[in-house]
């Protein structure tokens, strides 16, 4: 795969030399330890390194395969995902064949926890993880970087500079897609470049078409390359997002000033607070594999999109947002007659109701009154978007 090697996630013959780059790198150690040892990592840092050395040594050393990395590291991501979620469910999973590769195109709501609760799932039921695509924006962190690769990344290169560009790298990323699919290794990537921050998830054709490129001169028709890709659409819901307040006040600034510059770090922070934050209930919903595609990147953006909205686990979070941004066109039923209406979405008992109010609540008092609307329009548009998929069925 020497073509790919730019973007590829390491190979098993680079576990080994790549674990002892990190062992003693202090940069990476100081990472680890702020999630391990949060407190005494602040005030002990040179001891805290030692003993987070001693501890990956003794947990991962010798390991040669990225499987047997990421089987290590699923007990450590499940106590991650139970200190942070009340519950993690998922629904469609059995659809989906165990030893056949899949390309998962998924909404995208959090840097890292999206593809890791995905995975999780897949490895908990006996299936092959997937591979991860993440932009290049990613990897200033260069620890980070090493990090993701190691765990089956690859990386998909952003703002460039020529339409040259643009057509050479999408190309090669194309390749390595079909590739990896070929090859009987999964995908994850995102419907759209970077995160829906507004909570209306939205499949961008130019990830479709990005699909065919490679495959153009094949002599397979745009449905028949799509259909050979076995596309999942995958829907993730957050019943609350530990980055809410800091999207609402980009959404904000952006609104406001036309642009939003991220500070040295911003990236590097939100993925901790994705990570170590309260996410509530999260579900995720694996559609059906695209067996037979539509003929054009469009029809094929829509279809995707029309599975994930009519199958978003809506929360009681959603809906309070939604009847209270009374001013939104389409917010003219009360909750009841939009519970009714949803058949994805659960029955919510008074008391949930209320409990979600209560933290919408707090959640509105944490941040700015002006970052408010947008706050709530990012719980309250998948309720628009579900009622809108199920009026077009």
């Amino acid at each position: 795969m020497q073509e790919f090697d730019a973007i590829r996630p390491y190979s098993d013959d680079e576990t080994e030399p790549t674990f002892h780059r990190l062992v003693n790198d202090a940069e990476f150690l100081d990472l680890i330890a702020r999630f391990k040892f949060p407190t005494l990592s602040r005030w002990l840092p040179r001891l805290v390194r030692r003993r987070v050395r001693g501890w990956l040594t003794d947990n991962f050393g010798g390991m040669k395969r990225i499987d047997d990395v990421q089987a290590k590291l699923y007990q450590y991501v499940e106590e991650l995902v139970s200190h942070t979620t009340t519950r993690v469910t998922f629904s469609g999973l059995e659809r989906l064949e165990k030893h056949t590769a899949h390309l998962f195109i998924s909404n995208h709501r959090d840097i890292v926890f999206d593809p890791l609760v995905v995975n999780y799932l897949l490895f908990s039921h006996g299936y092959a993880t997937t591979r991860i695509a993440i932009g290049d924006n990613l990897l200033e962190n260069r620890v980070f970087a090493e990090l993701m690769r190691l765990n089956k990344s690859f990386v998909v290169r952003r703002n460039l500079s020529s339409p040259r560009e643009m057509r050479d790298t999408f190309l090669t990323l194309s390749s390595f897609i079909n590739h990896s699919i070929d090859s009987n290794q999964s995908i994850w990537i995102a419907q759209r470049e970077g995160r829906a921050k507004d909570g209306l998830d939205l499949t961008d054709p130019a990830i479709i078409k990005m699909f065919y490129m490679s495959q153009k001169k094949s002599g397979l028709s745009f449905a028949e390359a799509m259909s050979r890709l076995r596309i999942v659409p995958v829907s993730i819901a957050y019943e609350y997002d530990p980055c809410d307040v800091d999207k609402a006040r980009e959404l904000e600034t952006r609104a406001r000033t036309g642009e939003y510059s991220k500070r040295p770090g911003e990236d590097t922070e939100q993925i901790i607070k994705g990570l170590t934050g309260f996410k509530g209930h999260v579900h995720v919903h694996f559609g059906p594999p695209i067996s037979t595609s539509p003929d054009t990147p469009n029809e094929l953006a829509t279809l995707i999109d029309n599975e994930m909205h009519g199958n978003y686990h809506l929360h009681a979070s959603n809906l309070v947002a939604y009847e209270q941004r009374g001013q939104h066109p389409d917010a003219r039923c009360g909750l009841g007659e939009i519970s009714d209406a949803l058949v994805t979405a659960e029955t919510w008992s008074p008391a949930e109701l209320e409990a979600a109010e209560e933290e919408m609540g707090r959640r509105l008092e944490a941040c700015y009154p002006t970052f408010r609307p947008y706050l709530l329009d990012m719980y309250a548009n998948p309720v628009s978007s579900a009622l809108r998929a199920q009026q077009s069925e």
